[in-house]
């Protein structure tokens, strides 16, 4: 390993840091979602979800049939439905900070740091801290924005690493979820010969959209630098008296 991904010896993660690693990787891939013992490792299953409410109801004859909503309820906008799509948010973004702080506490971060940074900092030119919050980021939008606001105010990543490691997250976003809870449904149609309408698969879908992920958040990473390039050295004190 290149001396300049080397951490000071105290710096150093041990055993249990590492063991920690793999657990909060777990933790947010949602590998072990579902309603089965181990989905209690599972972020999303832990994280839950809101009960329904009574949205209409109905007589049909002498049945009353009712249909349940959020409790946004349905047909709202303006201020006023956007603080109750905020107010949903909270509970999220609340587990992932207290799991991430209590992860942090037992080594993750520094294990992250030392693994993954040889591997992110030539292909995305960001830390290895961001390793959890890029694997949160697959599984949830609002997990990788919180971990990474919270990278960025703590000082773990500068400003030109956030704004890539955001442009990553923005494409694509929560990739594994949303991919096979609505994607995935284009791989069961079916031609009139009987072939699959879709001539690819679920693997090579879920390749390009990593790869492209990828692309977006260098070309982002190609612009701050020519940026940075064409901005005026600012003057020193000197030249200015």
């Amino acid at each position: 390993m290149d001396n300049q991904y080397k951490l000071p010896q105290e710096d150093r993660p041990g055993p249990g840091a590492y063991f920690t690693l793999i657990f909060a990787a777990v933790f947010f891939s949602g590998l072990l979602s579902g309603n089965n013992w181990y989905g209690v490792f599972d972020f999303t299953t832990l994280n839950g979800a809101f009960g329904r409410v009574v949205g209409s109801a109905s007589l049909n004859g002498d049945t009353l049939a009712t249909t349940t909503s959020t409790f946004r309820g349905a047909g709202g906008n303006g201020a006023m439905d956007g603080f109750l799509f905020a107010l949903g948010l909270i509970p999220g973004v609340m587990f992932a900070l207290g799991t991430i702080n209590v992860l942090e506490h037992y080594g993750a971060l520094r294990a992250a740091r030392r693994l993954l940074t040889p591997l992110l900092r030539p292909l995305l030119g960001i830390s290895g801290t961001a390793g959890l919050a890029l694997i949160g980021s697959l599984q949830s939008t609002d997990v990788g924005a919180s971990l990474t606001r919270n990278l960025a105010d703590e000082g773990q990543i500068t400003a030109d690493e956030r704004d890539v490691f955001a442009m990553f997250q923005f494409s694509a976003g929560a990739m594994i979820t949303n991919f096979f809870s609505s994607g995935a449904i284009l791989f069961t149609l079916m031609l009139a010969d009987g072939s699959s309408a879709v001539p690819t698969s679920i693997g090579a879908c879920i390749c390009v959209m990593f790869l492209m992920k990828i692309v977006g958040a260098n070309i982002l990473r190609l612009v701050l630098k020519l940026q940075r390039r064409r901005s005026p050295a600012p003057e020193s004190a000197e030249g200015e008296a």
